[in-house]
């Protein structure tokens, strides 16, 4: 083997040797950040939380930087967890995939969306304060319990985090959707018509009296003209016995 291939294949090796002198270092300061933050958790009563991470694959923490919210042992007592992949599921709904302290998530507004994570799992912020910091069901009740190591932080909750049911609106019919539709008053209902309306037609009730041919009107309860210019038919009958004889 000539000197140029013999520094070729100790280069190699150095390399090597220097990969995973790196990935030995960043492992173990994962681990160590673990190790802590499982003190921290244990120190302030969280042990059934502990166990839940003590039973998840190493691989499941060691990749990524995370925010643990934990419910006390009371809470995780009545809860069921499957078990297939439901320790893995459960850590990953209650968990963020990023170190935050409490002083971080205080300043997230109300109605904002951040990831747990599981990626299709959402946290909805809602945000009254320190004392009432609210992701989905669960307030944040001790803060910062995780502070020491670099890439884990944990928090207390008072609940089982749940998924928020999306309701959609129901659609509306087509009337109501047109600003006219509902600006238009209701139709008034008219009262039926009277009795005084059932006259003959063209015969108003407050028709004028009928008059004769000269004009001038009939009174009502008059008598009918006398033939013969006014002369009544006893008076004739008198005028011709006396004519007669």
């Amino acid at each position: 083997m000539d000197m140029e291939s013999h520094n070729m294949t100790l280069s190699a090796v150095l390399m090597a040797l220097i990969s995973s002198a790196t990935t030995a270092t960043t492992n173990n300061n994962v681990n160590q950040d673990l190790v802590v933050a499982i003190a921290e958790m244990q120190t302030a009563n969280y042990f059934t939380f502990v166990m839940l991470i003590n039973m998840a694959p190493p691989s499941l923490i060691q990749a990524n930087n995370v925010t643990f919210l934990m419910p006390n042992d009371r809470t995780l007592a009545k809860t069921t967890i499957p078990e297939n992949n439901g320790v893995v599921d459960f850590l990953l709904r209650h968990s963020i995939p990023s170190p935050l302290l409490f002083d971080h998530l205080v300043h997230i507004p109300t109605g904002s969306i951040i990831p747990s994570s599981e990626p299709k799992f959402m946290l909805h912020i809602s945000n009254n304060g320190r004392k009432s910091f609210y992701l989905n069901n669960v307030r944040i009740i001790s803060p910062n319990i995780c502070t020491a190591g670099s890439s884990i932080r944990c928090h207390g909750i008072d609940g089982v985090v749940k998924a928020i049911a999306t309701v959609n609106p129901s659609p509306s019919c087509s009337n109501s959707s047109s600003p006219m539709a509902a600006a238009t008053p209701p139709s008034p209902s008219w009262p039926p018509p009277s009795s005084v309306a059932a006259s003959p037609v063209g015969t108003p009730s407050n028709a004028p009296p009928p008059t004769d041919q000269s004009g001038s009107p009939k009174k009502s309860g008059s008598s009918q003209p006398l033939p013969f210019g006014g002369l009544s038919l006893g008076l004739m009958m008198a005028f011709l016995l006396v004519f007669l004889i």
